[in-house]
């Protein structure tokens, strides 16, 4: 039987050395019919392996409720077919720009801050969870002629805690399991993220963007002996709403791909391949430098990553650059890079005919309407991703004072008896004109990305802390959720329809022909905010305040022919109400 093995100064193969070019690459934010084309890329820019977190949340959206966990073997036979090793991270938690860091919302929303320990609570949730998942890792392991080879424990947990108790537990149950291939941990290459984030007799990686010698000769100081790896070389970076585009100079990316080989270290490019947040799963920061508790940074739909191989499948510059080095490690000539994915045979407009409001989407397909007497948070109502209708009428008689909005995360829309009146936000949360008594308030909250990263992982979406009349809490709000998982073609199908109205929030509809289905880019103008679905796939969250000027649209998602577009507009829609793609 084939083994895999940590050995003292190397990874070796039935005691053969082997250096480990790794490449990431996440199933979940890669169309299933692109995974073939997406892992011959890695396979001919150099690499001998793949590796992909796995999200928690996607798979179990509720407790006890599994979804497409099967997906995971299916990517990982894949991979075997492309000729790649895989690493996998399960988690529990991943980080990866994805919503509440995979967990699940159900599960973070009542635990707070005992996330992440050795919490009974949150182990049975684990155990429960990978008791599922982990079979379809554990029968394609490599010493079962399988191809993965190694299996993280959580992910970088010295930037989060300190719990040794807990790491150890976890990496008990994936022994207990079944994982028989190595185990392994990766964090920052600081002393305290090596300290808190690692096991004593399992393999420490160190994760960085630069300056490997540093970074190795930092795990040297704690791990003398066993091999080296980056097991992320951030060659790249993501981008949030609001901000400028990112991007790294390839040139300089391959210098730290070459320093990180001449150290005899093995390396997995992060991301080799970013893909997209499709089905508005893209997370966020919080900004404040390293403690993570500033304002909150929305990451955008595209996850590119400035990657080698871009989020449409075409090589790049740091492409070709990274393919020349890697090549000199190769055993033979690397195979030849597959062709482009095709691309849409022209562009097409298409106008949106048909008009539900937000009111009546809401109606139709959120969650049961209740009154309660403090604003319930998106957990308590069971949103994960969409958002939340609150109404209250103020008390009277009375005369006009502000009205606040207490721990709002993450965007209000708010209409005074019927009349917009203003957007909050968490760094204002007040609305700008005063409000009278007797007026009826709606306020459309909006969650932007649950934070992946940092202290305030897990924190609570919507109406946190009241919502302020004055110096007065206002009670008996009434609250309705509408999740966007809700938005299904049969659900939207039986949906109320009218002409559009200009400007007006809710569902757009309308249909398109295409000559010749390809990739394509889909463009919004003149809309502000909010959803689209293609075919009822969810290409993800749009928002004009950029960077992220369209859409990726995966050419299996388009057919010859007719097709069906949704636009849900949470803000304001487009004077003419149209979707380009090209």
């Amino acid at each position: 039987m084939a083994e895999f093995r940590v050995g003292e100064d190397d990874f070796e193969v039935d005691g053969r050395p082997v250096r480990l070019l790794s490449g990431a690459l996440h199933y979940f934010r890669v169309h299933e019919e692109q995974w073939a084309h997406r892992l011959g890329m890695l396979r001919a820019m150099g690499l001998n392996c793949v590796e992909t977190y796995v999200p928690w949340n996607l798979h179990e959206p509720g407790p006890g409720r599994f979804d497409d966990v099967a997906a995971v073997g299916r990517f990982l036979d894949a991979a075997r077919e492309a000729g790649l090793w895989v690493i996998v991270r399960p988690g529990p938690y991943i980080c990866a720009e994805w919503a509440n860091g995979g967990l699940p919302h159900w599960l973070t929303g009542p635990l707070g801050s005992r996330i992440r320990t050795r919490d009974p609570q949150f182990l049975a949730a684990v155990e429960r969870w990978f008791r599922v998942l982990l079979p379809y890792v554990v029968e394609r392991q490599f010493d079962r002629g399988g191809p993965v080879i190694m299996v993280q424990v959580e992910n970088e947990y010295g930037s989060y805690g300190s719990d040794a108790v807990y790491l150890r537990s976890l990496a008990d149950l994936l022994v207990e399991l079944g994982v028989s291939v190595p185990l392994f941990t990766s964090d920052g290459p600081d002393e305290h993220m090596q300290s808190g984030g690692s096991i004593p007799g399992i393999l420490a990686t160190a994760n960085f963007g630069s300056r490997a010698r540093e970074g190795f000769a930092s795990l040297r100081g704690l791990r003398p002996k066993g091999p080296l790896m980056c097991a992320e070389f951030w060659c790249g970076w993501f981008d949030h709403w609001g901000a400028e585009h990112t991007t790294r100079d390839a040139a300089d990316a391959a210098r730290t791909l070459e320093e990180i080989l001449a150290c005899g270290a093995s390396v997995n490019l992060y991301m080799a391949h970013g893909g997209t947040s499709f089905g508005g799963w893209a997370g966020a920061n919080r900004g404040g430098g390293n403690l993570h508790v500033g304002p909150l940074e929305a990451d955008v739909t595209s996850y590119d990553y400035d990657a080698p191989v871009d989020e449409f499948g075409r090589p790049t510059e740091k492409f070709w650059l990274f393919r020349e080095i890697l090549g000199r490690f190769a055993d033979g000539p690397l195979p030849e890079v597959p062709e482009r994915p095709a691309a849409l045979g022209a562009p097409v407009v298409a106008g949106l005919t048909s008009f539900t409001p937000l009111d009546g989407v809401l109606d139709a397909l959120g969650g049961p309407e209740a009154e309660h007497a403090v604003p319930p948070s998106f957990e308590e109502l069971d949103v994960d991703r969409g958002l939340v209708r609150y109404a209250v009428t103020v008390p009277g008689p009375r005369g006009a004072y502000e009205l606040r909005a207490r721990g709002l995360r993450d965007l209000a829309v708010v209409y005074v008896d019927g009349e917009r009146a203003g957007v909050l936000t968490e760094e204002e949360p007040v609305l700008a004109a005063p409000v009278s008594g007797h007026a009826r308030v709606e306020l459309w909250a909006e969650s932007l990305g649950r934070v992946n990263y940092g202290p305030r992982l897990g924190e609570p979406k919507g109406i946190t802390g009241g919502l302020m009349h004055e110096r007065q809490f206002l009670h008996g709000v009434r609250a309705r959720g509408l999740r966007l998982d809700a938005l299904r073609a049969e659900a939207v199908a039986g949906l109320p329809e009218s002409a559009p109205v200009a400007g007006a929030r809710g569902l757009y509809r309308g249909v398109f022909e295409v000559v010749g289905a390809g990739d394509a880019g889909l463009e919004l103008p003149g809309w502000t905010r909010g959803f689209v679905w293609v075919n009822g796939f969810c290409l993800g969250r749009y928002w004009s305040v950029g960077p992220q000027e369209s859409l990726y649209v995966p050419g299996p998602v388009l057919r010859e022919g007719v097709n069906e577009v949704w636009v849900l507009e949470l803000d304001r829609a487009a004077d003419e109400p149209r979707v380009r793609l090209a």
